[in-house]
């Protein structure tokens, strides 16, 4: 159990990174990245990762240590996290945990459901009928299996739609179902302080355009480039990443550089929101909710 650690959330360009260094500075703790995007490499720049400046001063963990051909998951997130406070880091210093990923967040507090482990043929058996007929109609075969399940899911999210087949197909029962016995979270709740951003909107919006332009401005398109050139599996997470099919559809001439950071300012818009909502609705009570890093007084 790890105790008196920090917890913050919110949505992208909320201002929490730099929160989470000023705290862990203050505390003499360290900052342990709680985003799904930020845990790959390649895509420094276009997920906001701390430099390695940043990253030094203080300490940070968990940050591009996966490579993009690897679809991390939740459950390897808080393997990654167990393995941290088994080497006695958190008793040494408070970790600070920030990012913007909720099921992260949820898994810290609640742990996670014992989902059984999939076979290879499994794995690749639901793979090649994404593949051969896409995730609208994987999608539709999920409904009529485990129709609580599927309400969740966007039909447009293959590799959730796909690990919830599997896991239907092994467990022999719903997903929906297993995902509901939650097992029990890594973080005291007793000793734990959680603060929660929720930026007034039109700020947010305006910081989201503005950091995207920067990001292009310092390299994003190039970022891009060197993950387009290993010619992943478009389905991969880090191909998912906000800007990257918007950026790679400028490089390929589909349309100008404005348009395609409109495009990516649009969907980061978007998903800021679905950060806000569930931010607003699945966190404790107990976390404290400001508007801006600077109304923390701790």
């Amino acid at each position: 159990m790890i105790e008196n650690a920090v917890l913050i959330a919110g949505p992208t360009a909320s201002g929490k990174s730099g929160l989470a260094a000023d705290i862990a500075r203050r505390i003499g703790g360290v900052v342990v990245n709680a985003d799904s995007m930020q845990v790959y490499s390649t895509l420094r720049i276009l997920t906001a990762r701390p430099s390695e400046a940043e990253a030094a001063n203080p300490p940070h963990y968990l940050y591009g240590h996966v490579d993009p051909a690897i679809a991390h998951s939740t459950g390897a997130w808080l393997r990654d996290v167990a393995g941290l406070a088994r080497t006695g880091l958190f008793e040494r210093r408070r970790p600070v945990f920030v990012g913007g990923t909720g099921l992260y967040f949820s898994a810290l507090m609640k742990g996670l459901p014992d989902f059984p482990e999939i076979p290879p043929s499994v794995r690749e058996k639901w793979r090649h009928a994404l593949a051969g007929d896409g995730a609208a109609r994987l999608h539709s075969v999920l409904a009529e299996r485990d129709p609580a399940a599927a309400r969740g899911i966007n039909p447009t999210d293959g590799q959730r739609i796909v690990r919830a087949l599997e896991v239907c197909e092994v467990s022999g029962g719903k997903f929906s179902d297993l995902r509901a016995s939650e097992g029990s979270g890594m973080v005291d709740m007793t000793t734990m302080r959680g603060i929660v951003l929720e930026p007034k909107r039109q700020l947010l919006r305006e910081r989201i355009e503005n950091r995207l332009r920067q990001m292009v401005r310092d390299g994003a398109l190039d970022e891009v480039d060197t993950l387009l050139r290993r010619g992943l599996d478009p389905d991969l997470p880090a191909m998912k990443a906000i800007g990257v099919r918007e950026l790679a559809r400028y490089l390929a001439g589909e349309f100008s550089l404005d348009e395609a950071i409109q495009l990516a300012v649009i969907a980061t818009r978007q998903y800021a929101k679905r950060q806000s909502t569930w931010f607003r609705h699945q966190i404790p009570q107990g976390f404290a909710r400001i508007a801006s890093p600077a109304e923390w007084t701790g």
